[in-house]
Formats: structure tokens, C-alpha cells, sequence
């Protein structure tokens, strides 16, 4: 090959060392695996063939699930004026008692009554009663099981959030998508196992750590995907080579695994990032048929609330996420709410203003959601969870307004799908939702029913790292909530 004036190099030298050499790093994984290159890349024992991380796995048992949404009200929905009813507050407004509850202005031992702001009916074949928030939601009671007895270690977002996506409070976890595909796989290599779609006025509180894979390898964190104008970031394919510089490539990267690759012993380090360059690629091919929902036809369309600028947003999200799990993708969360206050479900002045907001953005896209699942016979086998960080407090943050605080102690999270008993209301709060009192859950039981319904068992899911065999629901462990099991 004709040198190049580059400090004497030849352009193949100079391409292979670019960038530490990780320029070719995906195309010779991809190259390798197909049988292009003559050597086979193997695993960090040097022997071994390497196996990529997102490969398919089996699960401990038979699972009811095979795919999750989690639909995240960031925020904390006020559960007193959702779904867990509570006729005894009404005709209290007003009044000041004696109630502890512990929120962002600290702890308090009274406060000033906000009773409930919307007219609750009974709804479906169970009776459930749903507040007047969701008129749409309310014709799918007989598919959601509610768990009314939610708590959780903080009432601050930061840390919360964290709890509610990895099971910690601090920072530097698995989110509970990157515990899904490390135990499972992807059943699709070709799209990402864990996508996360945000809310377009802005990102949660804490950002990526909500979707972090955290020790473990980067290939098993969340991709991000976005509700408008290129889905993908980072997909568009190059202006097409000339024959010559396709050549030129294909020569440096035989090069680059002859004399590189086929003298390493120990490359574990370079497999996660391999595996991502590979997804990359992989993409392109796939990703944009699946997020094409011009495919949809008007009626599907019309489900979700597309047409009417209130739901378009989150309708579409909720659509492409039945898109993406009917094409393998393992987990899928979405996010209502963005940035900060009323931007999302944290409604600490105006708690009529705020969740007429978010309640009419997201109650038709979810029943649609709901529905579409179940007329395409998908729903039994993709469990839906909705929720947020925590709920809010039965007392006003502040001496005028209708806000609430929020609430660890107490409040509401539901499922549906996935082997759940539909039409189930289990635990209970105070007569003023101020505490959880009977049948007490934990996030980590949550944690703990998402990964029994996909057929892995929570305390033998680990990974081990500091010294440690760390698992999602911690080294005490948690159980399944049996009681919405079917």
C-alpha cells in the first residue's frame, strides 16, 4: 500500500491506531462472529468462545411474563386522589389534626385537611373504585391489580427514584431494566433490551442514574429514545463509501485482528464495549421499521390519543412501546413528567391544576395501551407496571393552596398483565392515606413479583462485585407479592 507522509506510517497504521484502536473494534467483533476474520474472538480466559452479553438466556422457571412496560409518574401521584378512596375525608377540608407525616419540609405532627378534589364511581365487574381522573383507565379495572400499601425509604426525588428504579438509594446500581436483560438476554440482538423515553419538557431529578447499568457491563444500560423527531440518536447511516475506501477499511481491520487481537489473552475488557459498536450497527437495520408508526392504522392510532394534542405525546410513547416489545425488546419504561414542579406529578401548590394536567396526558394512552395489548393477545404476556417514586401527604404543604407534600409511608402502585390477577385491591392506608396499615409492601416486593413473573427468582439473581453478590432486592432479600399472582 503507498505510504502516507503521516510520521512515515501507512494509512492502515494510522486508521488502527486512531482512537487507541477502537475505531475497528465493533466491525472486527461482527466480522469475527460472522467467520470473516480467520481467528474467533474469545472470552477473557483466552480459550473460551466470547459470547455476547445480550444473548437470549433461560430463565429459573416457566414465566408468565415475557416483556415489561413500567409506566414512571415521575413526580408521585396523589394516591387519595387516584385510586385509593377515601369517603371519609370528604366535608374535612380545611380542618387542622394531628397526622405525622415526613415530606420535604421535614417532619411534621399536624397539618391542614386537603380532602380529595375529584368525585370517585365504581367501576368493572370488581367494583373498583377509581377517581374521576381517569374515566379511561377506570373501563380497564378488571385487568390491573392495585397495591395500595406502597412504601419506601425517602420522600426525596433524588433518592427515591434511585429506590424505585435499582432498589438503592444511592447512586451507582443496576436499574431493575439492566437486572431484567443480565438475567435473561435479549431475544432480539438487533434492538436494544431496555429503552427508556422521557418526557420531552426534560429528564428525571438524578438523570441517567435512573437507567444506569451501574457495575455492571454498559451493554445492559438503557437506551434512551425519544417521542419526537429521530427516535434514535446516532442512526443515520454515513454517505455511502467508494469501493476503494470500503477495501482500504476491510484491509485495516484484518490487519488490526492479525496482529492485535490474535496475540490478547485478556480482552474482558474490550467485550462491552465490542457488543455496544455491534448493537450500533445493528440498529440501523432495524430500529427505524420499528419505530415507524406510520405503519399503524387510524383506528390503532385513534387508540392511543395520537390525534389530539393533549395525548399525542405519551400516546405515541405508549404505542412505540408495544411496537418495541412485540419485536423482542425486554424493558421499556416511560416517563410522565419532566424537569421540575408542575412539569411533572409533584403537585405541592395547586393539586387541581397539576394533575388534571398529567392525568388527561396519560389516562387514554394507557387504556389504549391496555386494550391494544389484549386485542393482539400480547397482554398475558407483558406485565405493565404504573407508579411513581411515592405518593403525597392528606395535609397542605403550605397555610393556602390545595398541595401536597410527599409521602413515603403510603400510597398506590398497580399491575396489570403478565400473570396478574386482574380486578385485585390489596393493603390499605389510614382512613386519611396518610400510612400504609395492613398487608405493607416494600418497592423491593415490586422489584421482587417483576422479576418472578419473568421467571427468575430474586434471590438467586446476582452479580458479584466488591466483594459481594449483590442482588436487585438486597442481601435480606424479598418476596413476591403472591396475593395479585395468578
Amino acid at each position: 500500500m503507498k505510504q502516507s507522509n503521516f510520521c512515515g506510517r501507512t494509512r492502515r497504521e494510522f486508521l488502527w491506531q486512531t482512537g487507541a484502536g477502537f475505531t475497528s473494534l465493533g466491525l472486527t467483533g461482527l466480522m469475527s462472529q460472522d467467520g470473516f476474520l480467520s481467528r474467533q474472538t474469545v472470552a477473557a480466559d483466552g480459550h473460551t468462545a466470547w459470547r455476547n452479553p445480550q444473548s437470549a438466556r433461560p430463565s429459573h422457571f416457566a414465566p408468565k411474563a415475557k416483556r415489561v412496560i413500567f409506566l414512571y409518574m415521575y413526580g408521585g401521584p396523589s394516591h387519595i386522589d387516584t385510586f385509593d378512596h377515601k369517603p371519609s375525608m370528604k366535608g374535612m377540608d380545611g380542618q387542622t389534626i394531628e397526622v405525622k407525616t415526613f415530606g420535604r419540609g421535614g417532619h411534621r405532627n399536624q397539618g391542614r385537611i386537603v380532602e380529595p378534589r375529584w368525585n370517585f364511581g365504581q367501576y368493572g365487574e370488581c367494583g373498583k373504585w377509581v377517581s374521576d381522573l381517569f374515566p379511561h383507565l377506570a373501563g380497564c379495572v378488571d385487568d390491573i391489580a392495585f397495591i395500595h400499601s406502597m412504601t419506601a425509604d425517602s420522600p426525596i426525588h433524588g433518592s427515591a427514584m434511585l429506590m424505585m428504579n435499582s432498589g438503592r438509594v444511592l447512586s451507582g446500581h443496576p436499574a431493575l431494566g439492566s437486572w431484567v436483560n443480565y438475567g435473561l438476554g435479549s431475544v432480539n440482538e438487533n434492538l436494544p433490551g431496555f429503552v427508556v423515553m422521557l418526557d420531552p419538557r426534560g429528564g428525571p431529578i438524578s438523570g441517567a442514574k435512573n437507567w444506569s447499568s451501574g457495575y455492571m457491563p454498559a451493554s445492559f444500560q438503557g437506551t434512551v429514545m425519544r417521542s419526537a423527531g429521530t427516535p434514535i440518536l446516532d442512526l443515520n447511516r454515513p454517505a455511502a463509501l467508494t469501493d476503494s475506501a470500503q477495501r482500504r477499511i476491510l484491509d485495516t481491520l484484518q490487519s488490526y485482528n492479525e496482529q492485535h487481537l490474535a496475540s490478547r489473552t485478556d480482552n474482558s475488557h474490550l467485550e462491552a464495549r465490542i457488543a455496544s459498536y455491534e448493537l450500533a450497527y445493528r440498529m440501523q437495520s432495524e430500529a427505524p421499521e420499528a419505530v415507524d408508526i406510520s405503519q399503524e392504522t387510524k383506528d390503532t392510532q385513534d387508540l392511543y390519543g395520537l390525534n389530539a394534542p393533549t395525548t399525542s405525546t405519551f400516546g405515541r410513547q405508549c404505542l412505540l412501546a408495544r411496537r418495541l416489545v412485540e419485536r423482542g425488546v425486554r424493558f421499556v419504561q416511560i416517563y410522565s413528567g419532566g424537569a421540575h414542579n408542575d412539569d411533572n406529578w409533584d403537585a405541592h401548590k395547586n393539586m387541581e391544576q397539576n394533575h388534571n394536567l398529567h392525568a388527561a396526558e396519560t389516562d387514554l394512552p394507557i387504556a389504549g395501551l391496555i386494550n391494544d395489548l389484549r386485542q393482539r393477545s400480547l397482554l398475558d404476556e407483558t406485565l405493565i407496571v404504573w407508579g411513581g417514586e411515592f405518593g403525597r401527604q392528606p395535609t397542605a404543604e403550605y397555610a393556602k393552596g390545595s398541595g401536597r407534600d410527599h409521602n413515603s409511608y403510603g400510597f398506590t402502585m398497580w399491575m396489570a398483565g403478565g400473570g396478574i390477577r386482574g380486578g385485585t385491591s390489596i393493603g390499605t392506608t389510614d382512613e386519611l392515606g396518610s400510612a400504609a396499615v395492613d398487608d405493607v409492601f416494600h418497592v423491593k416486593h415490586v422489584h421482587a413479583t417483576v422479576l418472578h413473573q419473568l421467571g427468575i427468582m430474586p434471590d438467586n439473581l446476582t452479580y458479584f462485585f466488591g466483594g459481594l453478590e449483590n442482588r436487585l432486592v438486597g442481601v435480606e432479600g424479598a418476596k413476591p407479592i403472591w396475593k395479585i399472582i395468578t
